[in-house]
């Protein structure tokens, strides 16, 4: 492949390498350090990548990947503004340093990468690298959710929660937990099980009734099939506790390729869960085909 080539499609091999880590030849790889060397935000991110994983030829380098990803963030480049804050929070290829994560991680936020803005509004509510501000973490968590980010939904309607002043504040914050549970955050769903164990009453847009679910499930639903489980499992929402049940219908979900199953599964498996014999072989397995999944 030719310098102009690989030039031309810097945009869709960074889209590429970001979404499935897949392998680069050491040709390409050697074009791409060259388009980096004069300066190309993209290639810059691609090579900063190749030598955070040791591929193209490349050794593993987490100081080089730094370097790179530098050279590319202080160009405006979001994404490697978003790595930089991953790395220097892990202290990798740089010392670690919590403000300089956080400084990475506003400006990639502010330039609309939801990751970078889950992480920092997470950043505000712990206090981590800044200085604790609820405010401000409901801020950033408010912008990762409305580009529906589960996990952010979750955080924010906690957040929502703790602060609600008013029924409608508390309805807000509902919402958001039934929209980051019918994504299949498997956190989301665990607290709505608490709240209706304690009583509180939820907006009927996670709360279906089981015979409805079972209808959906049979139909083929695989989100359907996941609730009908979790419920299973858990006993929760009107249902009798049926372990067997709940395995019949979470393995149903994880085989249609519904991800929060799959992790189920390997949780119930890997540590024994609900009475299920502990089988590390079988949570291995849904453990590999989960990570496989959303990557």
């Amino acid at each position: 492949m030719s310098r102009k080539s690989i030039l031309v499609l810097v945009p869709a091999l960074l889209a590429l390498f970001i979404a499935t880590a897949a392998a680069m030849t050491p040709e390409e790889a050697q074009l791409i350090a060259r388009i980096a060397a004069d300066g190309n935000p993209g290639a810059q991110v691609l090579l900063a990548g190749l030598y955070l994983r040791g591929d193209g030829g490349y050794p593993g380098d987490p100081v080089k990947a730094a370097h790179w990803y530098e050279q590319s963030a202080v160009q405006g480049n979001a994404y490697a503004q978003f790595m930089l804050g991953e790395l220097y929070e892990a202290g990798k290829g740089v010392d670690r340093n919590l403000k300089v994560a956080a400084d990475w991680r506003e400006k990639a936020a502010n330039r609309g990468n939801s990751l970078a803005q889950l992480k920092l509004g997470k950043m505000y509510l712990s206090g981590e690298g800044v200085e604790k501000d609820g405010d401000k973490a409901e801020y950033w968590l408010d912008r990762a959710a409305a580009e529906g980010n589960g996990e952010a939904q979750f955080l924010l309607a906690k957040l929502q929660r703790e602060r609600a002043t008013t029924p409608e504040n508390r309805k807000r914050a509902d919402s958001l937990l039934a929209k980051s549970a019918a994504q299949g955050y498997e956190h989301a769903i665990e607290y709505l099980h608490l709240l209706e164990l304690a009583e509180f009453q939820l907006e009927e847009a996670w709360h279906r009734r089981m015979p409805d679910l079972r209808r959906l499930a049979e139909d083929g639903d695989h989100e359907a099939q996941y609730e009908v489980g979790v419920h299973y499992a858990e006993g929760s929402f009107g249902s009798e506790k049926n372990v067997d049940l709940a395995l019949h219908w979470l393995q149903r979900a994880a085989e249609g390729g519904q991800v929060a199953a799959m992790k189920k599964l390997a949780k119930i498996y890997g540590e024994g869960l609900y009475g299920v014999p502990r089988n590390p072989v079988v949570a291995k397995l849904w453990d590999d085909r989960a990570q496989a999944a959303v990557h």
